[in-house]
């Protein structure tokens, strides 16, 4: 068995700021949390932007520049930057910072679907800011768009075009499916970094029989060509990674995936997940990558080859 990467992503697109005070939102405070995951045994940081006033997602290039350059020098762990964004983003918005950053690595989702946060709302009783709830809300009519077009130019322009390889979302087998599409057409390349995703309201539910499901047809669908790894939403996280790194995978948490380090108590940093979820594989003998051995093993440009 390799050795398990662990990812940590740091405040996504989903979550808004009354959920959880702990919750990173301008540069500062985005970048010390990603320096902390990496310090705590996260090899590779997936990366979203908020607006520093607000705490809304924001796709602003200038906004990344604030803490990706930081996150770089106080790190060896890899850059993972988002081009799903979050809602209300165009293409070109999705791709604005990655383009001007060509990190290592970016994730893609593998296809469009519903991705429902709406219900929320009953848990939240104030917030603090009167975007938070209209976002929440919209999410009830909201279906996150990648077509295969969509897919197509992200591997063109970002992959072709910077060298820059992916993290491959997967919310549904179906997915699985279309990456597999686009294996056959020779536009991705092995190894695959496949992110298998549970625990999502419009994708596929965190279900034990789901993980081995999924683990099932990327064997058959990949062979040895790909790296798996699994994330879980909610209070599925821990106990998903822990059954997906028994079953062979690799590992992601972070608050962008949940706001919790235990029932009804909220993780107080990224790096408190990270350090729990390795202290759990380390107890079942597993070794945690480093950023170097993580590089290696997804075959990526390395951190002198990109433009932060």
């Amino acid at each position: 068995m390799s050795k398990v990467i662990i990812s940590c992503a740091v405040t996504g697109g989903v979550h808004t700021p009354s959920m959880s005070e702990y919750l990173p939102v301008t540069p500062d405070q985005i970048a010390t949390q990603a320096v902390e995951a990496a310090e705590a045994g996260a090899a590779v940081l997936h990366l979203h932007a908020r607006d520093p006033e607000t705490g809304k997602p924001t796709p602003d290039p200038d906004v990344f520049m604030q803490f990706l350059p930081r996150i770089k020098q106080q790190t060896d762990a890899v850059v993972n930057i988002t081009t799903g964004g979050s809602q209300g983003m165009s293409i070109d918005d999705r791709l604005a910072a990655p383009l001007r950053a060509s990190p290592e690595l970016c994730s893609l989702n593998m296809g469009s679907m519903n991705f429902g946060m709406y219900p929320v709302l009953d848990r939240i009783k104030q917030f603090k800011y009167d975007w938070e709830p209209v976002l929440l809300e919209a999410t009830r009519d909201w279906v996150f768009k990648n077509t295969f077009k969509d897919i197509e130019q992200i591997l063109e322009r970002l992959g072709k075009g910077h060298g820059t390889r992916f993290e491959f979302e997967c919310y549904d087998t179906a997915h699985l499916y279309t990456l597999a599409h686009f294996l056959d057409r020779k536009l991705v390349t092995p190894p695959l970094f496949v992110q298998s995703i549970f625990g999502i309201l419009g994708g596929t539910a965190a279900d034990t029989e789901n993980l081995l499901h999924a683990k099932r047809i990327a064997d058959k669908l990949f062979g040895d060509d790909y790296q798996w790894s699994v994330l879980a939403a909610g209070k599925h996280q821990v106990p998903f990674a822990t059954m997906a790194a028994i079953n062979g995978a690799n590992v992601r948490v972070g608050l962008e995936d949940s706001l919790f380090i235990a029932p009804h108590k909220l993780a107080k940093s990224n790096a408190e997940q990270v350090r729990l979820v390795r202290s759990i594989l380390e107890s079942l003998s597993m070794e945690i990558a480093t950023p170097a051995e993580a590089r290696e093993i997804l075959a990526l440009k390395g951190s002198d080859n990109v433009n932060f």
